[in-house]
Order: C-alpha cells, then structure tokens, then sequence
C-alpha cells in the first residue's frame, strides 16, 4: 500500500497529459484516475478508466507500457516514468475488491437508452469484440457475440500465458462485460456452422472481430520439414511437441515470440534461442518481456536471419546468415541486409515461427474488399465494402496490441452507434 501511494504521488497530474493524448491507444485519463488513487478512491478511479476502457485489469497487466503510456510520461525524460500500468491493475484490482462493476458505471447510460430496439451481432470474443460489446450496451443496444470456442477472450486466454495474465482476471473482465446484457452463442464458425447472409436478415449491424491468428511464414527451404510449427497456433492450441532435452528456435522480435520462447523453456526444453533480424533496441517486445526470457534462459542471437532449415524429414539443422542494419531512403526504421559469406550453421530439433500473422482463408468467402495483406478493408468508420457491416482488431490491420484492438472495438461501437443513428 505504501509503495502505492509513492507511486501514485510521483505522478505530476500534466494538465497537457501526453500519456494519456499521446502514450495510451485508448487515451485513458490516466492523470484523474491515479489522482483517484491519491485519494484512496478506487471506485472513482475505476468509473473514470470506464468511460474508455473495459479493460483495465487486463491492460494494466500486459500493455507494452514502455512504448505506449509510460514512454510518453513527462516524468521519463529524466527519470523513471510513473509506473502507469501497475497502478491500472492497481485500481482495478481494489475497486472490483470493493464491489464496483462495469454494470455500475454504466447503468445510468443504459436506463436512458433501454427502449432503443437496435440488434448487433458481433462476430469473435476477443479484446475487439468485447469492447465493443460493452460500448454498445452501454448505448442500449441488444448485443450477441458468436464465438468459434466455448469461451470468450481470445488471445486473452490462448495467446497470453497464465504466467503472464491470469485466467481468473480475464474470467472476472468477462463476466463483468456480460453482466451488462450481452447474450453469447459458443461454438460458432463463420462458414462452418455461421452464415453472414443470414446474420444480415437478424442484425441492424454486424461487427467483425475474430482476429488474424494465422502465422506467418517465411518462404525459406525447408519450413515444411516436421518441426516447424507457427507460434500463434502453438499458443492457441496448447499442442507443444516433447520438448525435453531439446534445442528450439524462435525466430521474431515481438511478444508472440518472448510468450512462446519462455512457454517453451518452462517446458523442459535443454536450449532456446531467439533469433532475430534487427538489433535489441529495435525489437518490438516489450523490455519487461525481453529482460524475463534472458533471466529465464532464454539465449538471442541478434541480427541473424534465417536461410534454409535444414533436416531429412524433420528439423535437425538451421543455416543461418549474420546482417546489417542499413538506413534506406524513405524508411523509417533501418532495414536489415544479409551480410554476404557470414553464414554458419547450428543444431536445432524445432523451429517456431513467431513474425506475425494473417486472417484465416474464410475471409476470402465473405463477399468482402480486402487489403493486399488480407485483411477486410475498412474506411475511417470501420465500415467494410457492405455498409452493413464493420471489423475491427487485428482482422482489419490495427497495430498488434490489446489496447489497439480494444481501441478499434471501442470506436466501432461509436461508428455503429452513429450508423444506427442512436
């Protein structure tokens, strides 16, 4: 208690809040919730986050705060920055610990609009399509979510690792949502058992948000071979080989490959290595992430890309080459480029491809625009190319993180609210 109440008094309340305008994806009024938290008043502070987020609990736990909210923090530039998520958990743990719910925050807003009798469906429960969800029973709108699994969260719950976010916080965010009205259909795949042209005749509005999970891969020789598995189905699937004894290799920079490399070594593996085109500095995980896999075990091997896999039928070798970081004209980052004759070779009975991810091939059947990624193609209101209906999150291109997700989810529930004329 007393290390929260330092924490929250080094905060200077800016009246110009770049955490918040700048740092946070959702633009939390972090300043007013923590001067809650001065104030011991956690209810306050939770009512506060509500009005932008459902997700406090979640995001306080694992947003890449160091590039996000508390990498804008004034306090930074010549020190620490305000420990901004620890304190989100902060007042969400103590406000929920006191009886405060969503239902709470929201009713007053609910009473005004129940005689509202607008339908939307909203296709995937994950960070996007639960918050989105919430804002648009808060608005007075009858909501179903139609989910693929028969559990709601997404990679909240299969993509996330219980040593990074519990279950239980991500049960109680969702149990919250629901409270709020929202009905939910389970086990339901579009093209499988879930047809859009019949959600259509239902629904006034229809939200899309069932997530890109598909990983990438990298078009190298040998990525057929028995062995090379995609980091996101590894996560969301929980099917990991018999690591014992043996020496993986993930290759990406972001968090998807910091959650499989440490997953993977609690597992039993003998070694894991992280392989990486771009410099430490450059990595997207987050530095809390990177800093656990090292302590962990975890080995990096920098500016190293991968040539070929080498194996009969399964993996046994990786062939790799050293690179360089060149700045090029018109980019923002500098580009790594294979340093010619560096190449060398190391032993490896796995490989996980952890460099990002792609929407599942149904999106192809929907009758919609895509992006030339894939993705559903969507203008500045999250409309796609039938008016009727939106997408948002990682399935409509937003940045790869649950605060962007959920801000896309948010902003939908406006652009829908808006196109219902509520």
């Amino acid at each position: 208690m007393e290390q929260i109440k330092e924490k929250s008094n080094y905060c200077l309340n800016c009246k110009i809040k770049p955490c918040s305008v700048k740092g946070c994806p959702l633009n939390n009024d972090i300043p007013a919730f923590i001067k809650c938290i001065k104030e011991e008043n956690y209810k306050e502070a939770y009512k506060m986050l509500s009005k932008t987020t459902v997700l406090p609990g979640v995001c306080g736990r694992i947003c890449p705060h160091t590039k996000q909210c508390q990498g804008s923090c004034i306090r930074g530039i010549k020190g620490e920055p305000v420990s901004i998520g620890e304190l989100e958990a902060y007042a969400y743990d103590m406000a929920t610990k006191e009886g405060m719910t969503l239902l709470d925050c929201y009713k007053e807003e609910m009473e005004q609009n129940k005689n509202n009798n607008k339908k939307v469906a909203i296709i995937g429960g994950g960070p996007a399509g639960l918050t989105c969800s919430a804002f648009l029973a808060k608005a007075g709108i009858k909501v179903t979510i139609y989910e693929k699994y028969d559990y709601l969260g997404g990679l909240l719950v299969h993509g996330i690792p219980e040593f990074r976010l519990s279950k239980d916080i991500v049960n109680k965010t969702i149990q919250m949502i629901l409270d709020l009205g929202v009905e939910v259909k389970y086990k339901q795949e579009l093209g499988k058992n879930l047809n859009l042209k019949d959600l259509e005749k239902e629904y006034d509005a229809i939200f899309l948000s069932f997530g890109a999970n598909i990983s990438s891969k990298m078009g190298v020789e040998g990525e057929e071979l028995n062995g090379v598995y995609g980091g996101n189905e590894l996560l969301e699937h929980n099917l990991h080989p018999n690591y014992e004894g043996k020496t993986a290799c993930v290759v990406g920079g972001g968090n998807v490959a910091m959650d499989c490399a440490r997953t993977i070594k609690r597992l039993g593996a003998k070694e894991v290595k992280v392989i990486y085109r771009r410099s430490r500095e450059e990595m997207p995980a987050e530095d809390k992430e990177v800093e656990d896999a090292i302590n962990e075990g975890v080995e990096f091997l920098y500016q190293n890309n991968i040539v070929k896999i080498i194996g009969d039928e399964k993996v046994e070798q990786i062939e790799l080459i050293k690179t360089e970081l060149v700045q090029k004209e018109g980019e923002n980052r500098k580009v790594p480029v294979n340093i010619e004759n560096s190449n060398y070779i190391i032993d490896a009975d796995y490989v996980i491809m952890a460099l990002g991810s792609g929407p599942e091939n149904i999106v192809e059947d929907l009758d919609l625009t895509l992006t030339k990624w894939c993705n559903i193609m969507v203008d500045e209101k999250f409309q796609t190319s039938n008016p009727k209906i939106f997408a948002g999150g990682d399935l409509a291109g937003a940045k790869g993180t649950v605060a962007w997700a959920a801000r896309s989810g948010r902003d939908a529930a406006s652009a829908i609210k808006s196109f219902l004329k509520i």
